[in-house]
């Protein structure tokens, strides 16, 4: 008899552990409904890391990119201008002896070539004076200082005169193709003696790899003209 007095009923137990279980049942219901803030979810939290590497590197890369970029020096400036100028009378003589009746075949075609790639490269300085701020030609009449000289912009190496021109201009057949050859031959080396100089001296690669190309370009030129003469 005191046996079972003195031991719980096993009902009342029972409900006991099933009343806890309950409320732990319900507890667990309202931990699942938490929406947690969108800066406390993994996904989002990754998103915005990568998010912000994404952007430092690239922010990163444009500064390194503008640092690696030098000034620009006398050379360049001097070179693009004066250049643009010189380019603009071998153009002029190119279209001066493609008016000229009876002229040889190769060498109208050597001009026409004439034309086209220096009339491309005077649009090229152009562009590149005007990324670097600086004019887009050469407004004092003094050119060739980049140079340690001193000439008048039409008095540049290898540049014709104005007599040299017209008797360009007034030749035929032979005689016009003979002119044609000496003129571009002298405008060419003094193009080729600017270019060089820059192709050395100045600061921008851009600048640099151009006045090499054109040297070169420029000699290869004088061999085909004189070839045709041949």
């Amino acid at each position: 008899m005191l046996q079972e007095a003195d031991t719980p009923p096993v009902a009342d137990r029972g409900s006991g552990d099933g009343g806890g279980g309950d409320n732990d049942d319900h507890g667990g219901g309202d931990n699942d409904g938490i929406v947690l803030p969108w800066w406390m979810r993994p996904i989002n939290t990754l998103a915005l890391i990568i998010t912000v590497a994404l952007i430092a590197g690239m922010v990163g890369f444009m500064v390194g990119d503008a640092a690696a970029d030098p000034d620009p020096n006398e050379v360049d400036i001097g070179f693009l201008q004066d250049m643009r100028g010189h380019h603009e009378q071998a153009v002029q003589m190119g279209f001066i002896y493609l008016t000229i009746d009876d002229t040889d075949p190769g060498l109208r075609t050597i001009a026409r070539s004439i034309i086209f790639g220096q009339g491309i490269e005077i649009g090229r300085m152009i562009q590149m004076l005007r990324d670097v701020g600086a004019t887009e030609a050469n407004e004092t009449g003094v050119s060739m200082t980049w140079m340690g000289m001193s000439a008048d912009v039409d008095d540049m190496p290898g540049m014709a005169t104005g007599d040299e021109l017209l008797e360009l201009g007034n030749a035929r057949g032979v005689e016009a193709d003979q002119i044609f050859v000496d003129l571009m031959t002298e405008h060419h080396l003094g193009g080729i003696e600017m270019a060089a100089y820059a192709a050395e001296r100045a600061n921008l690669d851009e600048v640099r790899a151009m006045a090499a190309s054109m040297a070169a370009a420029q000699r290869g030129e004088i061999a085909e003209m004189l070839g045709q003469l041949d």
